[in-house]
């Protein structure tokens, strides 16, 4: 069940991430970046072990990579501008340091 609910907090945080990034720029983008990093630790924190971190980390970039590929209408809600890349290059970066920091 632990599995699960790390599933749903990772799938959350890139919801959120998506939702954040391109308010007030660069503020947006920190908060999100910040949110994700802190996320992905406190999940591993929470229940403690780092599977859950890495199960909340394959939510997130699932979510977050979808969202950068065109939807039913052509839509994108990660543009490929500045921020939108830099909101998936970072993110990375910020799952590995949320996992990597010890619990």
């Amino acid at each position: 069940m632990r599995g699960f609910y790390s599933l749903l907090f990772g799938a959350a945080l890139g919801a959120s991430s998506i939702f954040v990034y391109s308010f007030y720029p660069p503020v947006g983008l920190i908060l999100s970046l910040l949110a994700t990093g802190v996320g992905i630790w406190a999940t591993g924190r929470l229940w403690g072990k780092r599977a859950y971190k890495f199960i909340a980390s394959i939510a997130w970039a699932l979510v977050v990579l979808r969202a950068s590929f065109p939807g039913v209408n052509e839509e994108y809600l990660v543009q490929g501008d500045m921020l939108g890349v830099s909101l998936i290059n970072f993110g990375f970066i910020a799952l590995i340091i949320g996992i990597v920091t010890p619990l």
